[in-house]
């Protein structure tokens, strides 16, 4: 008896067909690699499901490929995200309707799986309404990602966009007030209200947030420190804003 070739291993799946039949059956899928130069009619057919769908598209070598699987991938791999992403236009006016001052957080560019996890299960713990992340320079939410949250990433709402600036507009237009914490900042975050509908924008672990995001924001915080070391990591710095806004709202 032959038996067919398993075509999902570990959070990917791979074959032309098979991703079609994966994005018609309602996968949640963060990123298809392509091998460069592919043609074909049934390659067509995917290729208009990935525009339509918005789904992120990597051109890639095909040894690429070959690194991650050695099955016959014909030259395409999906990876699977194991959350479903919402709609941040539908999750602000439920909790506006609650009664409730919405406390979103922004991630620019945080691309370490370990951080972004870290980050969620504090943003969980802490009360955030929902995270907001861009669908391209981002950390796909994979195994490590949910396991470093300790399943935060099962219970708080992630949202992908195509345009953070768009969004960040999106959220001021709905009553939001934008904070970006940065060390480029004057005021702490002890000496800036930090009450009301909110937004938070953390920045990248390399070079912080976009300067064409720090310009959407309505104030600049920073985290003051005396150290000799005069910075401190994403996920860490996120809980520290995080606990401060919740303990002038005396939420903590």
């Amino acid at each position: 008896m032959r038996y067919q070739k398993k075509k999902q291993i570990d959070g990917i799946v791979f074959g032309i067909r098979t991703v079609i039949e994966a994005i018609q059956g309602g996968k949640t899928i963060n990123k298809v690699l392509v091998q460069r130069e592919l043609k074909g009619d049934l390659f067509q057919e995917l290729w208009k499901l990935l525009q339509e769908n918005s789904i992120p598209i990597q051109k890639v070598p095909f040894q690429k490929l070959n690194g991650i699987t050695g099955k016959n991938h014909q030259g395409v791999i999906a990876f699977i995200s194991p959350i479903a992403y919402q709609n941040i236009e539908w999750i602000v006016p439920s909790i506006y309707e609650k009664g409730t001052d919405p406390l979103v957080l922004v991630l620019d560019r945080v691309k370490d799986v370990r951080n972004f996890g870290a980050i969620a299960r504090s943003a969980e713990c802490l009360g955030v309404h929902a995270i907001v992340v861009p669908d391209k320079d981002a950390a796909l939410i994979n195994a490590d990602a949910i396991k470093t949250s300790a399943g935060a990433l099962h219970k708080i709402p992630v949202c992908k966009v195509s345009q953070l600036k768009k969004t960040i507009s999106y959220l001021s237009e709905a009553g939001l007030t934008i904070v970006g914490c940065t060390e480029k900042a004057e005021k702490t975050i002890s000496n800036q209200s930090l009450v009301g509908p909110m937004a938070i924008i953390m920045g990248s672990e390399q070079d912080g947030i976009d300067n064409r995001l720090l310009v959407k924001c309505d104030h600049l915080v920073k985290i003051p420190l005396i150290g000799a070391i005069q910075s401190l990591n994403v996920s860490v710095a996120s809980a520290i804003i995080i606990y401060e806004i919740q303990r002038q709202q005396n939420i903590v």
